[in-house]
């Protein structure tokens, strides 16, 4: 079993709604070619929307406003020439962050009290062609702003993207501060007209544009981490969506292809048995991941020799402790007692994996060769053993738990010296059974915990997941808390 197997679920999570595909079909037409889909129901778009104050943030305080230069007739003091330089944000908080999932159309969030001041310099000269006279000042902004986003989701050049674009700014408040307040009345009344009208569409035009940049660079953020949380060596899953996602007021879809890519061969779906039925709406989050993208990840594990695994010293002679109802040969005895006994053993075909609603069957050849690590001699011992169980997978503190159920177990191409002894076989396949699948498993279960931990499982908080095996797929639903590494990670490389 590969680390992207059970690491699926969380690169989906991670993806999001962002991803490339070749094309983007409408959703009914899409679900044949669907390898894993991810539904997001309200309360997750909850937990996700308790953080978006942070992104808005981030977005007022990465904007660039750029210097503004005008100039205006006066009569009483003639042409009125003026730049504002330097404008930058201080002082930023936002009161709260609402949003609405609206059927067929996209995600509408509103900012209320935003408040900020904006510091810059006024630089201005007025009189004619007699006479000029030039000043800086040093102003402040004070203030309060709603923030209305309408924000559409499509799908564009084979990615899922949000347009921004459909952005009000609404100002309450904004009061003008010159410096000391200590220049004329007529200076300060004539730039507060200048500077309130100029601040509403300046502010409005960057705030807005910088929105939607940050929305393109929180897409491509999500994107590069699900693609190297999915990528192991040469193994990769191209989760690029089907079609745009599907948005009721209850949850967002997506749909992903799951194609399994090695060494320039990629997986094929298409006569996928989603249907939208298939997921529920009583967890905030839901993936459906076919067979036909979990059985490729399992073929590409297999040609890029990774089931393979020796056992010696002290872990060797330990799993032949236990008692088996089989008397073990002498000739296991001997082998044992020998000098540096190892075992190997690898997989001697590809795996095959089918899901049920009993659980995820798995079925495979593995050979077995018990020979010496120090003597350069024939092995004592070969033989193949086909098997065929059924797992069943949970995850609970923070750790992988596969529960495996042996179906099918049998004995071939045994191969001894000296000649095979009548009881070897039945020995053999109890050993299997009870000693060499539970092996199996004892691997797995931490290494594969160890692997996605390396990816950043552990810094999700996730809440009372279930796997549910059905026919041609596997479903996973969980509640969970909002993975703050990665908010801080983004927030990190956007404000660089």
């Amino acid at each position: 079993m590969d680390k992207n197997v059970a690491a699926f679920a969380l690169g989906l999570l991670l993806f999001g709604l962002a991803g490339v595909g070749h094309s983007c079909l409408d959703p009914a037409s899409a679900y044949r070619f669907v390898g894993a889909v991810c539904r997001l129901t309200y309360p997750a778009a909850v937990v996700l929307n308790e953080k978006t104050t942070e992104v808005i943030k981030a977005a007022f305080q990465h904007a660039k406003y750029p210097d503004i230069e005008g100039e205006k007739s006066m009569s009483f003091i003639g042409k009125l020439k003026y730049g504002l330089h330097n404008l930058e944000i201080h002082n930023l908080s936002i009161g709260k962050s609402e949003f609405e999932l609206r059927e067929n159309v996209g995600i509408g969030i509103d900012i209320s009290n935003v408040s900020a001041v904006f510091k810059g310099t006024i630089k201005y000269s007025y009189g004619s062609a007699l006479f000029t006279v030039g000043h800086s000042i040093d102003f402040e902004i004070e203030s309060k702003i709603d923030l209305v986003i309408n924000s559409k989701l499509y799908c564009g050049e084979g990615k899922v993207a949000a347009d921004t674009s459909d952005c009000c700014l609404t100002f309450h408040k904004l009061k003008l501060l010159l410096q000391g307040d200590r220049e004329p009345g007529w200076i300060k009344r004539m730039f507060t007209d200048i500077i309130t009208f100029t601040m509403r569409l300046v502010v409005k035009g960057q705030i807005c544009k910088e929105i939607n940049k940050v929305a393109d660079i929180l897409a491509d953020f999500i994107q590069e981490t699900a693609e190297e949380f999915l990528s192991d060596g040469d193994i990769r899953v191209d989760i690029g969506v089907t079609s745009a996602p599907v948005i009721t007021s209850n949850y967002i879809e997506s749909y992903h292809k799951g194609l399994v890519t090695y060494n320039g061969s990629t997986s094929v779906v298409n006569a996928s048995v989603f249907n939208p039925d298939q997921l529920s709406e009583d967890r905030s989050l839901h993936f459906w991941i076919s067979d036909d993208t979990l059985n490729p990840l399992m073929t590409a594990a297999y040609d890029d020799g990774r089931f393979i695994r020796n056992i010696s010293g002290e872990d060797l002679r330990f799993l032949f402790q236990k008692e088996l109802s089989t008397a073990r040969p002498e000739l296991l005895n001997k082998w044992l007692s020998s000098e540096e006994p190892l075992l190997k053993t690898w997989s001697a075909s590809v795996p095959h994996l089918w899901t049920t609603t009993q659980g995820t069957s798995v079925k495979a050849v593995a050979a077995v060769e018990l020979s010496s690590a120090k003597q350069d001699t024939p092995p004592v011992l070969y033989f193949e053993t086909e098997v065929e169980v059924v797992v069943r997978a949970s995850y609970a503190d923070k750790n992988l738990i596969l529960n495996c159920t042996a179906v099918h177990i049998s004995i071939s191409k045994v191969s001894t010296s000296p000649d095979i002894s009548e009881s070897l076989n039945a020995y053999l396949q109890e050993a299997v059974e009870k000693i060499g699948i539970a092996k199996v498993i004892s691997y797995l279960e931490p290494e594969l915990t160890a692997l996605m931990n390396e990816q950043g499982l552990h810094l999700f908080d996730l809440i009372n997941p279930e796997v549910t095996p059905q026919n041609g797929y596997v479903l996973i639903h969980m509640d969970f808390g909002f993975p703050h590494h990665l908010l801080v990670e983004f927030l990190r490389k956007t404000l660089d």
